[in-house]
């Protein structure tokens, strides 16, 4: 890569951006549409970042927040931009901006299946809290995992 990522803010205009990347990064039965995406913005406390990496939107970061909890509803870098570090660029500015509105815990759901996210979650600071059964299309359970975003991020 050449040149330093960028997180940018993204809202409703980037809807279809976000469903190709969402589609770039995914299984076909885990892709969301543009009209997810839409659906999504019309709902309060949603917050997502694009990164750019090499002028090409790389990844994408989506947050819901409720009060003073929020969840991470989609996390997904590109394949071709895969361990470069984009992902916890992402998570960064994500936990920077509720830390900002005064939330103090993130949850997520990932996939038991999936060992390379759960690591990066683990490796910055989450914990394991729970398991939802079936929880995913294929019928694999997901880890639920959650974050102090009080303490500072590893």
């Amino acid at each position: 890569m050449t040149g330093s990522p960028a997180c940018i803010l993204a809202g409703p205009s980037h809807a279809s951006l976000l469903s190709e990347l969402h589609s770039a990064c995914f299984e076909e039965d885990e892709r969301w549409n543009e009209d997810a995406f839409s659906g999504l913005f019309a709902t309060p406390g949603i917050m997502a970042w694009v990164i750019v990496a090499d002028e090409d939107p790389a990844g994408l970061l989506m947050l819901r927040q409720s009060a003073d909890e929020a969840e991470i509803l989609t996390l997904g870098v590109h394949p071709r931009y895969r361990r470069k570090n984009l992902a916890a660029q992402l998570l960064v500015a994500g936990c920077a901006a509720l830390r900002a509105r005064d939330v103090s815990t993130l949850f997520l759901e990932v996939s038991v299946r999936n060992d390379a996210a759960t690591a990066l979650y683990l490796k910055h600071g989450f914990i394991l809290c729970g398991r939802r059964k079936a929880y995913y299309p294929d019928g694999s359970d997901a880890s639920v995992l959650s974050y102090d975003l009080t303490s500072v991020m590893r």
